[in-house]
């Protein structure tokens, strides 16, 4: 089965004639143009919780934001420290954003004087032991997901586990798949409509990684970091002060070697030439003993210190750009959810938190992360040879450091190419996939949004990494460095908006329901617990689990 798949996918890439066009033009027609609006979208947005002066709150997650555990719209990533807001899926880029936006106003109403961090890498850190690794409660799966959490610590180092990003949901809406199938005539019982789907998203998920570079440029924000955070590490950044350290042309550094990465993480490389090959890439990781994670154990003193000693403790430790997602059930993993019912949406990790921003992100922005997602969706997708592979991650490690640098040169195909000519010729085609979006909703919000991207790519200053910079430049040199000095009073700015936004009594009403109904859920769960916790992390390894998220 796996090898058929994969075969289906090398024959799509073989169809004549413009494959973008002809998909569009099936889905504007009059009777399927609805079907474009029927898709999703949502946001998760980290942030770190700090004091007014800027260094890291020590103190518990809030209790009137709920259950870090069970609350679905405000809970915590990696550290106590580090909350997450999620948006419920969204039909428009504009309600996502509204909602983010009621969100963080709920937030702040219940922070105190405490702000939240304006930007993807964090402050000034106190010393690694000191930094809190979230708590989920005393319940056998609250136990799961803080282990989880000790493990990442061991793996990783806290610090980079304090880094924040913009995660983008997006899915198409079924329907649109099926009209894609039967019109390329994939009707056979080889390709049932599911595997077209899935078929359909991984093609998506190569192109992401052949023009991602584009998103790194355009919305990079973290050309620049706090010197304190490589603490030792090998960096070859320069010193733009003494209490920061950067790269003159850099987009992301937070996207580039110096984020979250490790020398294991580099041993897995799933295949996206099918959806098979990818599950049994992380199958492997997941079960794969990983020596200097065996030398560790799992547990210290009798106290559980890591999952696992394999090379991932779970699939999501593994962190790409980009995952093909679907909702689990009962006792499901991801990757058996996957392989049961196929991809249901793809999440895109590699957005920076724009500090220009209040809520991090803005509406153009989600607006080009749907027509570039529409765009890898429908342009033509084949499969990749190890050599593109690397092409691929080339390029996007150039942006990440360098993608500012003038005459930038890229490769595609094996020839050279600058970024400016190629970010032209993707704007040209996404400009296609932008205008549905308006036909079908009415106005030009989306040509709107094309304007303003084209507009960074003329002119590089526009962009939010240049913008980072020149704002630094007057506070180089500043007690703390400019970077601390920035970040801190964009924080402050950005709170002082949310603070003053009007919040509807019934939009506070909801999020004070969903903290209370949290609060009583995770203590339930801990009043009705039974069993034995080293027999549960065996079940969770096993699937043989409820539903858990960690």
């Amino acid at each position: 089965m796996e090898n058929k798949n994969c075969q289906n996918e090398r024959r799509d890439a073989s169809t004549a004639g413009d494959v973008l066009d002809r998909r569009l033009a099936l889905i504007m027609q009059p009777a399927h143009r609805a079907l474009l609006g029927q898709g999703l979208s949502g946001i998760e947005r980290e942030t770190l919780r700090v004091e007014d002066n800027g260094a890291l709150a020590l103190t518990p997650h809030p209790r009137a934001l709920g259950s870090a555990l069970t609350n679905e719209e405000i809970t915590t990533d990696y550290s106590e420290s580090l909350l997450e807001f999620i948006t419920p899926p969204q039909h428009d880029a504009a309600e996502v954003i509204a909602r983010l936006d009621e969100i963080h106003q709920f937030a702040y109403r219940k922070l105190g004087t405490e702000l939240l961090w304006s930007d993807s890498m964090p402050p000034a850190l106190p010393p690694e032991e000191i930094i809190p690794i979230a708590d989920y409660g005393t319940s056998h799966i609250g136990l799961l997901k803080h282990v989880y959490r000790r493990g990442l610590a061991l793996r990783y180092g806290k610090p980079m586990q304090c880094i924040a990003g913009i995660h983008y949901n997006f899915s198409l809406a079924e329907p649109v798949w099926e009209l894609l199938r039967e019109q390329e005539g994939v009707t056979d019982a080889t390709a049932s409509a599911r595997d077209y789907q899935s078929a359909r998203y991984v093609a998506l998920i190569r192109n992401f990684r052949r023009y991602s570079w584009l998103l790194m440029y355009l919305f990079g924000a973290s050309p620049v970091l706090h010197a304190e955070f490589l603490r030792g590490r090998e960096h070859g950044l320069d010193s733009f002060d003494a209490g920061t350290l950067g790269l003159p042309y850099a987009t992301s550094l937070r996207m580039s070697d110096l984020g979250y990465q490790n020398s294991a993480q580099s041993e897995v490389s799933p295949c996206y030439d099918c959806l098979p090959s990818y599950i049994d890439a992380l199958t492997q990781a997941v079960s794969q003993p990983h020596p200097p994670y065996e030398a560790l154990g799992t547990k210290r003193n009798g106290e559980w210190i890591q999952l696992s000693t394999n090379l991932l403790q779970i699939e999501n430790e593994f962190y790409a750009t980009i995952r093909p997602k679907r909702v689990t059930y009962s006792g499901e993993r991801p990757v058996q959810a996957l392989a049961r019912r196929g991809v249901q949406y793809v999440e895109v990790r590699c957005v920076d938190i724009d500090p220009f921003q209040p809520v991090g992100i803005d509406v153009d922005t989600a607006r080009f992360i749907d027509a570039f997602m529409l765009f890898c969706a429908f342009e033509d997708s084949p499969s990749c040879s190890n050599a593109e592979n690397m092409e691929n991650r080339d390029n996007f490690a150039h942006v990440v450091k360098e993608g500012r640098k003038p005459g930038l040169v890229l490769h595609r195909a094996g020839e050279a190419i600058t970024l400016f000519d190629w970010a032209e010729q993707l704007l040209d085609r996404i400009d296609r996939t932008a205008a549905a979006f308006d036909a079908q909703r009415g106005g030009a919000h989306y040509a709107h949004t094309m304007a303003v991207q084209r507009a960074k790519v003329q002119d590089v200053t526009l962009t939010p990494s240049a913008r980072v910079m020149a704002a630094l430049e007057p506070l180089r040199g500043v007690e703390g460095g400019a970077f601390q000095a920035f970040s801190l009073a964009q924080s402050k700015l950005h709170a002082q908006t949310l603070r003053a936004m009007p919040l509807d009594d019934k939009i506070v009403e909801h999020f004070e329901t969903l903290a209370r109904k949290s609060l009583e859920t995770q203590a339930e769960l801990e009043r009705t617990q039974v069993g034995d916790f080293d027999a549960f992390v065996a079940a969770y390894r096993a699937g043989t689990l409820g539903t858990v998220s960690v």
